[in-house]
C-alpha cells in the first residue's frame, strides 16, 4: 500500500462545486500561518479524473487547503485498504499514523512540476504555493509516495521533466535497488542449478 502522499483518484464524474474553506476561524499565531481565503473548485482533470481548481489568484507562499480526515495506524490502514485499488491516506511523521483523506485537499493531483507543495504543521498538514497560481490553474503537488509495493504509480503529468512515475527519488533508488539485489539472487541461484562435473581430457596419441 502506497504512503505519504494521496492516491490517484476514481474514475467516476464529480459535479462541479465550489468550496470556500473558513480558515480566518482557527487560531493562529502569525500572519504567515493563516490560509489564503479562497474559491476551490472540483472539475475533470487532463493529469487524472478529478482535480482541485483555483477561481482566484494565489499568492506564493499561501496555504491553498488542509489534508483532512479519520486518523489510522499504519496497520489499521493497510487491515481497511488491503483490497482496495484506491485510497487517499497521507502519511504523517515517519508514516507510522496516516490521515484517511475526506476533504476538498484529497482530490489534488500529482505533478512531477507542481505549484504547491505539503507541510505538516503541529501534526496538520497543509497544501502551500510554492509559485504564483492564476485563476482557473489546477493544484498539484508532487506526491513523493513509498511503500507501494509491485504497484509501478504510473505518472501522468505531462510535465517536461516528468520522471514517469509518482514515487519519490528516494523511493526509486530504494526500488532500483532491491530490483538489483534480487536480479543477484536470482542469477546466483540459476548458477547452482547447472549441473557440475569437468570435461573429460583427450589424450593426443
Amino acid at each position: 500500500m502506497r504512503f505519504i502522499q494521496p492516491i490517484p483518484h476514481p474514475q467516476i464524474s464529480i459535479p462541479q462545486k465550489v468550496c470556500i474553506p473558513n480558515f480566518e476561524s482557527q487560531n493562529f499565531e502569525s500572519k504567515e500561518s493563516i490560509a489564503h481565503r479562497m474559491a476551490l473548485i472540483i472539475r475533470s482533470s487532463a493529469i487524472h479524473a478529478a482535480g482541485c481548481y483555483t477561481t482566484t489568484p494565489i499568492p506564493k507562499g499561501r496555504r491553498v487547503a488542509e489534508y483532512t480526515g479519520p486518523r489510522l495506524s499504519k496497520d489499521e490502514a493497510d487491515t481497511s485498504y488491503a483490497d482496495s485499488p484506491i485510497t487517499y491516506l497521507f502519511g504523517l511523521g515517519a508514516g507510522e499514523i496516516v490521515i484517511d483523506g475526506h476533504c476538498m485537499a484529497m482530490f489534488i493531483n500529482h505533478s512531477c512540476d507542481a505549484n504547491c507543495e505539503t507541510s505538516e504543521v503541529r501534526g496538520r498538514v497543509w497544501i502551500k504555493s510554492i509559485r504564483p497560481i492564476a485563476a482557473g490553474e489546477e493544484i498539484t503537488y508532487d506526491y513523493c509516495l513509498y511503500d507501494g509495493g509491485d504497484d509501478e504509480a504510473i505518472c501522468n503529468c505531462g510535465a517536461n521533466k516528468c520522471r514517469g512515475t509518482m514515487y519519490s527519488k528516494e523511493e526509486i533508488r530504494r526500488r532500483k535497488r532491491a530490483a538489483e539485489k534480487a536480479a543477484l539472487t536470482a542469477a546466483k541461484k540459476t548458477s547452482k542449478r547447472k549441473p557440475e562435473g569437468k570435461a573429460k581430457k583427450r589424450k593426443k596419441t
